[in-house]
């Protein structure tokens, strides 16, 4: 006579791990998402001449007719943590620091890549999360003083979803760090 045995999960212990998967969902989307943020700040389009190609035959065109062709890059070199299109705007906002601009451009970038894998791998959560806020909030400020609402909107979004992982934050689980 065989025995088997029954395991129950109570409503309580399913609840508690879709807490935890919910709080999986956004600490992996807003790791991801700052991470390739950050790693966007390095990248440039140069444009680059390259043959036309004969759609019919695959091979380049027998006229010799040259396309420019949008090619993307990373490297040190090409970091911009503003663009160059926004930076000219705060420089001529006389309620924006030029020293807190200057700042800000160069730690905004590195910023989001350490928060990010801090977040994938589960390393001061609850640090990685706060500053995180803090630069949507200081993006937000930037975005209002030289009006771009529709930006505005969008960090505000991101805003949500950092205040709704430090609320989950308690069902969190696999971290190397718990407490922070």
């Amino acid at each position: 006579m065989a025995t088997t045995t029954e395991v129950r999960v109570t409503p309580v212990q399913r609840l508690a791990w879709d807490y935890t998967f919910a709080f999986w969902a956004l600490r992996l989307w807003l790791g991801a998402r700052a991470l390739f943020v950050g790693i966007q700040k390095y990248a440039v389009y140069k444009a680059v001449a390259q043959p036309l190609i004969d759609p019919t035959t695959g091979q380049p065109d027998a006229s010799g007719v040259m396309v420019n062709v949008n090619v993307k890059s990373y490297a040190w070199a090409n970091y911009a943590g503003v663009p160059t299109a926004l930076r000219d705007k705060f420089a001529h906002d006389p309620v924006f620091p030029g020293f807190a601009l200057t700042l800000f451009d160069k730690l905004l970038g590195p910023a989001f890549i350490l928060t990010g894998i801090m977040l994938l791998i589960g390393l001061g959560t609850r640090l990685s999360l706060a500053i995180q806020g803090v630069l949507f909030i200081a993006l937000t400020v930037g975005l209002v003083l030289i009006d771009e609402n529709a930006g505005v909107a969008y960090l505000g979004i991101h805003i949500g979803l950092v205040a709704a992982a430090f609320l989950l934050a308690q069902h969190n689980r696999f971290v190397v760090l718990k407490k922070w």
